[in-house]
Protein backbone atom coordinates (compact mmCIF):
# COMPACT_ATOMS: atom_id res chain seq x y z
CA UNK A 1 0.00 0.00 0.00
CA UNK A 2 0.99 3.63 -1.20
CA UNK A 3 0.66 6.61 0.97
CA UNK A 4 0.17 8.48 -2.17
CA UNK A 5 -0.87 6.87 -5.58
CA UNK A 6 -0.18 9.14 -8.52
CA UNK A 7 -1.97 8.31 -11.90
CA UNK A 8 0.23 10.00 -15.00
CA UNK A 9 3.25 10.24 -15.49
CA UNK A 10 3.11 13.38 -17.50
CA UNK A 11 4.86 16.94 -15.96
CA UNK A 12 1.66 17.23 -13.24
CA UNK A 13 2.36 13.53 -12.04
CA UNK A 14 6.33 13.81 -12.20
CA UNK A 15 6.68 17.44 -9.99
CA UNK A 16 4.29 15.67 -8.09
CA UNK A 17 5.97 12.58 -7.05
CA UNK A 18 9.17 14.59 -6.58
CA UNK A 19 7.34 17.35 -3.92
CA UNK A 20 5.95 14.28 -2.33
CA UNK A 21 9.46 12.45 -2.10
CA UNK A 22 11.30 15.83 -0.69
CA UNK A 23 8.03 15.29 1.69
CA UNK A 24 9.47 12.05 2.54
CA UNK A 25 5.96 10.44 1.42
CA UNK A 26 6.11 6.75 0.80
CA UNK A 27 4.55 7.30 -3.19
CA UNK A 28 3.67 5.08 -6.38
CA UNK A 29 3.92 6.73 -9.68
CA UNK A 30 1.65 4.64 -12.27
CA UNK A 31 1.93 5.04 -15.99
CA UNK A 32 0.10 3.98 -18.81
CA UNK A 33 2.49 3.91 -20.89
CA UNK A 34 6.14 5.17 -20.72
CA UNK A 35 7.13 8.09 -18.86
CA UNK A 36 6.32 11.69 -20.65
CA UNK A 37 4.05 9.96 -23.51
CA UNK A 38 2.01 11.92 -23.87
CA UNK A 39 1.44 15.83 -24.29
CA UNK A 40 4.25 16.35 -21.66
CA UNK A 41 6.97 14.57 -24.87
CA UNK A 42 6.27 17.46 -27.12
CA UNK A 43 8.50 19.92 -29.05
CA UNK A 44 7.83 23.36 -27.95
CA UNK A 45 8.65 23.95 -24.36
CA UNK A 46 7.36 27.68 -24.37
CA UNK A 47 7.26 29.45 -20.68
CA UNK A 48 5.36 32.44 -21.29
CA UNK A 49 3.73 34.92 -19.06
CA UNK A 50 -0.34 36.25 -19.35
CA UNK A 51 -0.31 39.74 -20.77
CA UNK A 52 0.42 42.43 -17.46
CA UNK A 53 -2.84 44.23 -17.69
CA UNK A 54 -5.82 43.37 -15.65
CA UNK A 55 -4.02 41.90 -12.91
CA UNK A 56 -5.30 39.50 -10.83
CA UNK A 57 -4.63 35.87 -8.42
CA UNK A 58 -4.36 33.60 -11.20
CA UNK A 59 -2.16 35.82 -13.01
CA UNK A 60 0.26 36.52 -10.06
CA UNK A 61 0.47 32.87 -8.84
CA UNK A 62 1.55 32.07 -12.82
CA UNK A 63 3.87 34.86 -12.56
CA UNK A 64 5.64 33.87 -9.26
CA UNK A 65 5.73 29.90 -10.85
CA UNK A 66 7.33 31.17 -13.81
CA UNK A 67 10.02 32.78 -11.60
CA UNK A 68 10.42 30.47 -9.39
CA UNK A 69 11.03 27.41 -11.57
CA UNK A 70 14.50 28.64 -12.46
CA UNK A 71 15.51 27.58 -9.27
CA UNK A 72 13.42 24.75 -9.31
CA UNK A 73 14.97 23.33 -12.48
CA UNK A 74 19.23 24.78 -11.22
CA UNK A 75 18.41 22.25 -8.43
CA UNK A 76 17.37 19.28 -10.23
CA UNK A 77 19.69 19.60 -12.60
CA UNK A 78 22.47 19.94 -9.98
CA UNK A 79 21.14 16.75 -8.13
CA UNK A 80 20.90 14.42 -11.53
CA UNK A 81 23.64 15.83 -13.24
CA UNK A 82 21.19 16.25 -16.21
CA UNK A 83 20.09 19.00 -18.37
CA UNK A 84 16.99 20.30 -18.73
CA UNK A 85 18.34 23.12 -21.49
CA UNK A 86 16.36 25.68 -19.78
CA UNK A 87 17.22 29.34 -20.47
CA UNK A 88 15.28 32.37 -19.77
CA UNK A 89 15.38 34.01 -23.27
CA UNK A 90 12.45 36.26 -23.41
CA UNK A 91 9.52 36.43 -26.18
CA UNK A 92 9.23 38.92 -28.95
CA UNK A 93 5.99 39.36 -30.12
CA UNK A 94 5.66 41.75 -33.80
CA UNK A 95 3.31 44.93 -34.06
CA UNK A 96 1.44 44.74 -37.22
CA UNK A 97 -1.22 47.10 -36.82
CA UNK A 98 -1.05 51.10 -35.06
CA UNK A 99 -3.58 49.84 -32.40
CA UNK A 100 -1.19 46.88 -31.32
CA UNK A 101 1.15 49.06 -30.97
CA UNK A 102 -0.67 51.44 -28.53
CA UNK A 103 -2.01 48.76 -26.29
CA UNK A 104 1.55 47.42 -25.91
CA UNK A 105 2.88 50.70 -24.68
CA UNK A 106 -0.04 50.45 -22.13
CA UNK A 107 1.40 46.79 -20.90
CA UNK A 108 4.66 48.38 -20.80
CA UNK A 109 3.51 50.54 -17.48
CA UNK A 110 1.53 47.39 -16.44
CA UNK A 111 4.46 45.31 -16.34
CA UNK A 112 6.91 47.71 -14.61
CA UNK A 113 3.75 47.90 -11.89
CA UNK A 114 3.39 43.89 -11.66
CA UNK A 115 6.42 42.06 -12.91
CA UNK A 116 8.15 42.38 -9.11
CA UNK A 117 9.60 39.76 -7.47
CA UNK A 118 12.01 40.98 -4.55
CA UNK A 119 14.77 42.57 -5.99
CA UNK A 120 14.35 41.48 -9.26
CA UNK A 121 12.32 42.88 -12.33
CA UNK A 122 10.69 41.60 -15.71
CA UNK A 123 10.19 44.19 -18.47
CA UNK A 124 7.74 44.43 -21.54
CA UNK A 125 9.68 46.93 -23.39
CA UNK A 126 8.26 48.04 -26.73
CA UNK A 127 10.98 48.75 -29.43
CA UNK A 128 11.11 49.42 -33.14
CA UNK A 129 11.60 47.03 -35.79
CA UNK A 130 14.58 47.24 -38.06
CA UNK A 131 17.24 45.86 -36.06
CA UNK A 132 18.18 43.99 -39.24
CA UNK A 133 18.59 40.26 -36.65
CA UNK A 134 15.23 39.18 -38.81
CA UNK A 135 14.07 37.73 -35.97
CA UNK A 136 11.52 38.22 -36.62
CA UNK A 137 11.09 39.86 -40.02
CA UNK A 138 10.78 43.51 -39.85
CA UNK A 139 8.00 43.22 -42.60
CA UNK A 140 6.22 41.43 -39.93
CA UNK A 141 6.66 44.32 -37.04
CA UNK A 142 5.53 47.33 -39.53
CA UNK A 143 4.98 49.19 -36.00
CA UNK A 144 7.44 47.63 -34.02
CA UNK A 145 7.53 44.86 -31.36
CA UNK A 146 7.50 43.56 -27.90
CA UNK A 147 10.08 42.21 -26.06
CA UNK A 148 9.21 40.74 -22.50
CA UNK A 149 12.28 39.70 -20.69
CA UNK A 150 9.68 36.80 -18.26
CA UNK A 151 9.34 34.27 -20.96
CA UNK A 152 11.64 31.18 -21.09
CA UNK A 153 12.05 27.97 -22.52
CA UNK A 154 12.45 24.35 -21.62
CA UNK A 155 13.47 21.35 -23.75
CA UNK A 156 10.32 19.30 -22.62
CA UNK A 157 11.32 15.79 -23.35
CA UNK A 158 14.88 16.29 -21.74
CA UNK A 159 13.03 18.14 -18.10
CA UNK A 160 11.06 14.92 -18.09
CA UNK A 161 14.15 12.49 -17.79
CA UNK A 162 15.20 14.81 -15.45
CA UNK A 163 12.56 14.66 -13.60
CA UNK A 164 12.67 10.84 -13.66
CA UNK A 165 16.28 10.50 -12.92
CA UNK A 166 14.86 13.07 -9.70
CA UNK A 167 12.41 10.13 -8.53
CA UNK A 168 15.56 7.08 -8.79
CA UNK A 169 17.12 9.26 -5.98
CA UNK A 170 14.02 8.38 -3.94
CA UNK A 171 14.32 5.35 -2.21
CA UNK A 172 10.56 5.66 -0.98
CA UNK A 173 9.05 6.58 -4.19
CA UNK A 174 8.35 3.89 -6.89
CA UNK A 175 7.71 4.46 -10.54
CA UNK A 176 5.59 1.82 -12.18
CA UNK A 177 5.40 2.15 -16.25
CA UNK A 178 2.48 0.26 -18.64
CA UNK A 179 -0.03 0.48 -15.79
CA UNK A 180 -3.16 0.83 -17.55
CA UNK A 181 -5.70 1.98 -15.07
CA UNK A 182 -9.01 -0.34 -15.49
CA UNK A 183 -10.75 1.42 -12.26
CA UNK A 184 -10.72 3.56 -9.64
CA UNK A 185 -12.10 3.40 -6.58
CA UNK A 186 -11.44 6.11 -3.85
CA UNK A 187 -14.18 4.91 -1.63
CA UNK A 188 -11.97 1.78 -0.85
CA UNK A 189 -8.54 3.41 -1.46
CA UNK A 190 -8.16 0.92 -4.50
CA UNK A 191 -7.44 1.34 -8.03
CA UNK A 192 -7.23 -1.15 -10.50
CA UNK A 193 -5.25 -2.21 -13.38
CA UNK A 194 -5.69 -3.76 -16.50
CA UNK A 195 -3.55 -7.05 -15.89
CA UNK A 196 -5.41 -7.49 -13.38
CA UNK A 197 -2.95 -5.87 -10.82
CA UNK A 198 -4.28 -3.94 -7.82
CA UNK A 199 -3.01 -0.93 -6.25
CA UNK A 200 -4.03 0.25 -2.63
CA UNK A 201 -3.59 3.92 -1.51
CA UNK A 202 -4.53 6.12 1.44
CA UNK A 203 -4.68 8.84 -1.29
CA UNK A 204 -4.51 9.29 -5.03
CA UNK A 205 -3.58 12.32 -7.16
CA UNK A 206 -5.07 11.91 -10.78
CA UNK A 207 -2.57 13.51 -13.08
CA UNK A 208 -3.18 11.57 -16.51
CA UNK A 209 -3.68 14.41 -18.64
CA UNK A 210 -6.42 13.64 -20.81
CA UNK A 211 -7.50 10.43 -19.55
CA UNK A 212 -7.76 12.24 -16.19
CA UNK A 213 -11.70 13.50 -17.27
CA UNK A 214 -12.87 10.01 -17.84
CA UNK A 215 -11.85 8.94 -14.26
CA UNK A 216 -13.64 12.31 -12.36
CA UNK A 217 -16.62 11.58 -15.00
CA UNK A 218 -17.08 8.18 -13.90
CA UNK A 219 -16.93 9.03 -9.85
CA UNK A 220 -19.52 11.70 -10.55
CA UNK A 221 -22.57 11.33 -7.43
CA UNK A 222 -25.13 12.76 -9.76
CA UNK A 223 -25.28 14.18 -13.85
CA UNK A 224 -22.30 16.58 -14.54
CA UNK A 225 -20.84 18.55 -17.67
CA UNK A 226 -17.45 16.74 -18.83
CA UNK A 227 -14.81 17.57 -16.90
CA UNK A 228 -12.73 18.02 -19.99
CA UNK A 229 -11.75 17.87 -23.31
CA UNK A 230 -8.45 16.60 -25.86
CA UNK A 231 -7.23 19.41 -27.81
CA UNK A 232 -4.90 18.38 -30.75
CA UNK A 233 -1.75 20.15 -30.91
CA UNK A 234 0.65 19.56 -33.89
CA UNK A 235 4.18 21.10 -33.90
CA UNK A 236 7.95 20.20 -35.66
CA UNK A 237 11.40 20.34 -35.23
CA UNK A 238 13.83 21.62 -37.34
CA UNK A 239 17.35 21.76 -37.84
CA UNK A 240 18.86 25.16 -38.24
CA UNK A 241 21.53 27.20 -36.79
CA UNK A 242 19.46 29.69 -34.82
CA UNK A 243 21.19 31.51 -31.42
CA UNK A 244 20.11 29.20 -28.88
CA UNK A 245 19.28 32.16 -26.69
CA UNK A 246 17.00 34.13 -29.11
CA UNK A 247 14.32 35.28 -27.96
CA UNK A 248 11.17 33.01 -28.53
CA UNK A 249 8.83 34.55 -31.38
CA UNK A 250 4.83 34.43 -30.96
CA UNK A 251 2.05 35.88 -32.47
CA UNK A 252 -1.29 34.98 -33.49
CA UNK A 253 -0.93 31.38 -32.27
CA UNK A 254 2.47 30.91 -33.93
CA UNK A 255 5.01 29.69 -31.53
CA UNK A 256 8.94 29.77 -32.74
CA UNK A 257 11.57 28.52 -29.99
CA UNK A 258 15.13 28.10 -30.40
CA UNK A 259 16.79 25.27 -28.53
CA UNK A 260 20.23 23.78 -28.36
CA UNK A 261 21.81 21.52 -30.40
CA UNK A 262 21.02 23.37 -33.88
CA UNK A 263 16.82 22.83 -32.80
CA UNK A 264 13.99 24.99 -33.74
CA UNK A 265 10.71 24.16 -32.61
CA UNK A 266 7.51 25.42 -34.38
CA UNK A 267 3.99 25.47 -33.32
CA UNK A 268 1.44 24.59 -32.54
CA UNK A 269 -2.62 23.97 -33.72
CA UNK A 270 -4.95 23.77 -31.62
CA UNK A 271 -7.97 21.67 -32.37
CA UNK A 272 -10.97 20.62 -31.51
CA UNK A 273 -12.25 18.68 -33.51
CA UNK A 274 -10.17 15.77 -35.61
CA UNK A 275 -10.13 12.09 -36.73
CA UNK A 276 -6.36 10.85 -36.72
CA UNK A 277 -4.95 12.50 -32.77
CA UNK A 278 -1.50 11.28 -33.08
CA UNK A 279 -1.07 12.00 -36.60
CA UNK A 280 0.34 15.71 -38.90
CA UNK A 281 -1.52 17.06 -42.02
CA UNK A 282 -1.46 19.88 -43.93
CA UNK A 283 -2.13 22.33 -40.74
CA UNK A 284 1.36 21.87 -39.48
CA UNK A 285 2.24 22.80 -42.94
CA UNK A 286 0.71 25.76 -42.68
CA UNK A 287 2.50 26.54 -39.66
CA UNK A 288 5.76 25.75 -40.73
CA UNK A 289 5.39 28.32 -43.72
CA UNK A 290 4.41 31.01 -41.58
CA UNK A 291 7.35 30.36 -39.45
CA UNK A 292 9.25 30.67 -42.13
CA UNK A 293 7.47 33.96 -43.15
CA UNK A 294 8.33 34.84 -39.68
CA UNK A 295 11.66 34.20 -39.27
CA UNK A 296 13.65 34.01 -42.70
CA UNK A 297 16.43 32.06 -41.15
CA UNK A 298 14.31 29.14 -40.96
CA UNK A 299 13.45 28.63 -45.01
CA UNK A 300 14.66 25.55 -46.47
CA UNK A 301 15.66 24.20 -42.87
CA UNK A 302 15.00 20.15 -42.37
CA UNK A 303 12.31 19.24 -40.75
CA UNK A 304 13.64 16.39 -38.44
CA UNK A 305 10.16 15.38 -36.34
CA UNK A 306 6.90 16.18 -37.09
CA UNK A 307 4.66 15.68 -33.94
CA UNK A 308 0.57 15.99 -32.81
CA UNK A 309 -0.91 15.09 -29.72
CA UNK A 310 -3.55 15.52 -27.11
CA UNK A 311 -3.42 18.58 -24.63
CA UNK A 312 -5.66 18.46 -21.86
CA UNK A 313 -8.21 21.21 -20.98
CA UNK A 314 -10.96 21.39 -18.66
CA UNK A 315 -14.20 22.59 -19.22
CA UNK A 316 -13.55 25.39 -17.09
CA UNK A 317 -10.32 25.93 -18.91
CA UNK A 318 -8.66 26.69 -15.59
CA UNK A 319 -6.39 23.59 -14.47
CA UNK A 320 -8.10 21.33 -11.90
CA UNK A 321 -6.09 21.40 -8.70
CA UNK A 322 -6.80 19.91 -5.54
CA UNK A 323 -8.95 17.85 -3.44
CA UNK A 324 -11.98 16.46 -5.02
CA UNK A 325 -15.16 17.76 -3.28
CA UNK A 326 -16.53 14.25 -2.88
CA UNK A 327 -13.82 12.23 -1.52
CA UNK A 328 -10.96 13.24 0.88
CA UNK A 329 -8.52 10.89 -0.18
CA UNK A 330 -8.46 12.20 -4.10
CA UNK A 331 -7.08 14.95 -5.60
CA UNK A 332 -6.69 16.09 -9.06
CA UNK A 333 -3.91 17.60 -10.69
CA UNK A 334 -4.19 17.75 -14.67
CA UNK A 335 -5.96 20.25 -17.32
CA UNK A 336 -2.99 22.72 -17.53
CA UNK A 337 -3.30 22.82 -21.13
CA UNK A 338 -0.95 25.02 -22.63
CA UNK A 339 0.74 26.44 -19.15
CA UNK A 340 1.34 23.01 -17.65
CA UNK A 341 5.41 23.37 -18.10
CA UNK A 342 5.12 26.59 -16.68
CA UNK A 343 3.44 26.18 -12.96
CA UNK A 344 3.40 21.92 -12.75
CA UNK A 345 5.90 22.25 -9.92
CA UNK A 346 4.00 24.93 -8.18
CA UNK A 347 0.56 23.29 -8.36
CA UNK A 348 2.00 20.05 -7.32
CA UNK A 349 3.50 21.26 -4.44
CA UNK A 350 -0.12 22.75 -3.38
CA UNK A 351 -1.30 19.39 -3.65
CA UNK A 352 0.84 17.86 -1.65
CA UNK A 353 0.84 20.15 1.04
CA UNK A 354 -3.03 20.01 1.10
CA UNK A 355 -2.48 15.76 1.38
CA UNK A 356 0.16 16.04 4.43
CA UNK A 357 -2.14 19.56 5.99
CA UNK A 358 0.61 22.27 5.31
CA UNK A 359 -0.82 24.61 3.21
CA UNK A 360 1.96 26.95 1.73
CA UNK A 361 0.78 28.63 -1.43
CA UNK A 362 -2.88 30.23 -1.87
CA UNK A 363 -4.16 28.63 -5.04
CA UNK A 364 -6.21 30.98 -7.30
CA UNK A 365 -10.04 29.81 -6.37
CA UNK A 366 -10.90 29.32 -10.40
CA UNK A 367 -8.16 26.48 -10.07
CA UNK A 368 -9.76 24.58 -7.50
CA UNK A 369 -11.33 20.94 -7.64
CA UNK A 370 -14.35 21.96 -5.76
CA UNK A 371 -14.77 25.27 -7.97
CA UNK A 372 -14.49 23.24 -11.51
CA UNK A 373 -16.99 20.20 -9.98
CA UNK A 374 -19.50 23.05 -8.24
CA UNK A 375 -19.92 24.37 -12.07
CA UNK A 376 -20.02 21.13 -13.88
CA UNK A 377 -23.10 20.29 -11.85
Amino acid sequence: MSEVLIVGGGIMGLWAAVMAGRAGIQTCLVESRSIGAGASGGLLGALMPHMPDRWNAKKQFQFDALVALEDEIAELQQATRLSADYRRCGRVMPLGKPHLREIALGHEQDAARQWISGERRFHWHVRDAGTGSGWPAAEAASFGMVHDTLAARVAPRRLVQVLKAALAQFAHVQVEEGAEVASLDPQRGRLSLSDGRVFLFGHCILSAGVESFGLIDRLAHSAQAPSGSAVKGQAALLSAEIDPGSPIIFTDGLYIVAHEDGHVAIGSTSENRFDEPYSTDDQLDVLIRRAEAMAPALRGAEVIERWAGLRPRATGREPIVGRHPDFDNLSVLTGGFKVSFGMAHALARFVIDEIIGRPSIDLPESFACAHHIAALR
